[in-house]
């Protein structure tokens, strides 16, 4: 559980400082994170053996969030992250922790090979063409006791296709602790197919122009054969048709521009990746799919093979791009795909493009497999396997059901059980409670800095958490848009938790 660790200062003291240069509140973040963390308070489970190292102050509104990674005798601590939330002033405000008990003595020395451990990775997978360094690693995520562990990522295919998969083996017998997937599915002038005639930032060299963006160069796109950045003489860009490559690259260049610009407009983010860039998108996966790997956003085709760019689609991709460069990594506990699908549903709403007119469906403009929508974040259980209501085996569900309960939420969030206008539909309740929305863009700015405290150990329990404090951050003088997060929450049945924030 995330916890609450609060200082405080006299007003007096405060008024009677004499006055000076304006403190940079980044500094003052990292100085105030780093005397919290020399102090070794006990909400950290920190051990005479581990040291800490502050990852990068990433600001919003008046709050500033320093990441922090452990190491134990040296070794990177899976699971060990945590971030810190200060104040203007560096005062903290919030602790957010992933491990939940201390390391204690644990001994660095494994009996385990490391060649033995990659090939227990590698046969995780049906084929392999890849193997990235095999380290030695601890392993705390979850509630379990520390292991000495053996990390590795291998890439090939699997049983879903495409695969990029991360593995921990446990130094000492052999035993796969823990796996992550990293491949996560589903101005010059261009035509797309979905987006229609649209305007696209491009690069010229020469007498050649390229797909990619001019001050944002890892923010271009490409055929999927080869790898290359789609190039021409002219700076017009598609011809309309769906199964047209460079038409489809036309729509995901332009959603991705457009998805930059709403990251700094609503939220304040630099880029997808929050350094001021993005990945490649490539086009012309033979498969009636997209995904992101860590490293590119690949996109497939539907059933009448053109190519799946819509804003919602190429929005979740390079969501999980954002997800997996704030605090934390990729969402765990079932809530991965909730999150890609928001980030992408506020890319439709800020594109606003007549062609493609914002909704809460996912996908219904690709038509993936010729049934309409992937996913309806008003009424998750029209599609079946989907749940409206969160329980305790929602996130035992396959990642894409999973995604229920959090849709759902962030849609009464953002409109309320009647829809809010527009001709946005109704959304029930689980408790059959009535619901005002508090709009878009506030509700994806709450749970965006939500994200800036999410760590390794993510779930919809600690996402319930990590919302209310947003709320507070952003709003301090206002209770409305707390008690909004709250009952939100609450009506898609995930229950209070103890010690979340009050307002």
């Amino acid at each position: 559980m995330a916890t609450v660790v609060a200082t405080a200062m006299s007003p007096t003291a405060a008024t009677a400082r004499p006055a000076g240069p304006t403190p940079d509140p980044a500094a003052a973040a990292a100085a105030g994170a780093e005397a919290l963390v020399g102090s070794r308070p006990a909400v950290l489970q920190a051990g005479a053996s581990e040291t800490f190292h502050q990852r990068r102050v990433i600001r919003s509104g008046d709050v500033s969030y320093v990441a922090y990674d452990r190491s134990y005798r040296g070794l990177p601590v899976v699971g060990g992250d945590f971030v810190v939330v200060t104040d203007t002033a560096g005062r903290t405000r919030f602790t957010s922790v992933a491990q939940t008990r201390p390391i204690g003595t644990l001994s660095t020395t494994p009996r385990l090979s490391a060649a033995d451990a990659t090939a227990t990775a590698k046969a995780l997978l049906t084929t392999v063409t890849t193997v990235e360094p095999t380290t030695l690693v601890v392993f705390t995520a979850g509630d379990t006791t520390a292991r000495l562990a053996w990390q590795t990522t291998v890439s090939g295919t699997g049983d879903d296709g495409p695969s990029r998969l991360t593995v921990e083996v446990d130094a000492q017998t052999g035993d796969v602790l823990d796996s992550r997937e990293r491949v996560i599915d589903v101005a010059g002038t261009g035509t797309g197919w979905i987006n229609g005639a649209v305007s696209v930032n491009t690069t010229q060299s020469g007498s050649t122009y390229l797909l990619q963006d001019p001050s944002h160069t890892t923010i271009r796109c490409q055929n999927a054969t080869g790898n290359a950045t789609f190039s021409g003489p002219d700076n017009v860009w598609g011809n309309g048709v769906g199964t047209n490559r460079e038409t489809g690259c036309v729509d995901a260049f332009y959603v991705a521009q457009q998805q930059y610009t709403m990251l700094s407009s609503w939220l304040g983010r630099n880029g997808q990746n929050g350094s001021g860039g993005a990945w490649p998108i490539r086009v012309g996966l033979a498969d009636q799919n997209a995904y992101y790997d860590g490293t590119q956003v690949q996109i497939g085709r539907n059933s009448a093979g053109q190519w799946i760019a819509s804003a919602d689609v190429v929005g979740h991709e390079l969501g999980h791009g954002i997800d997996d460069t704030t605090p934390g990594g990729i969402s765990r506990g079932g809530t991965q795909e909730f999150i890609a699908d928001t980030l992408g549903a506020a890319t439709e709403w800020y594109i606003n493009n007549p062609n493609d007119t914002p909704d809460f469906q996912v996908g219904e403009e690709v038509n993936l497999v010729g049934s309409g929508p992937i996913r309806y974040m008003y009424n998750p259980s029209l599609i079946s396997g989907h749940n409206n209501c969160y329980s305790s085996s929602v996130p035992n569900q396959g990642v894409h059901a999973a995604s229920g309960p959090g849709n759902h939420w962030f849609y009464l969030l953002a409109r309320g059980t009647s829809g809010g206008g527009n001709g946005q539909p109704a959304s029930t309740t689980c408790n059959s409670t009535t619901l005002t929305g508090i709009g878009i863009q506030p509700a994806i700015k709450i749970l965006y800095n939500a994200m800036l405290m999410k760590t390794s150990s993510s779930s919809y329990l600690r996402y319930r958490v990590w919302t209310l404090q947003a709320a507070r951050n952003l709003y301090p003088n206002s209770c409305t848009e707390f008690n909004a997060v709250k009952a939100a929450w609450t009506a898609v049945s995930v229950p209070a938790q103890s010690g979340e924030p009050t307002c």
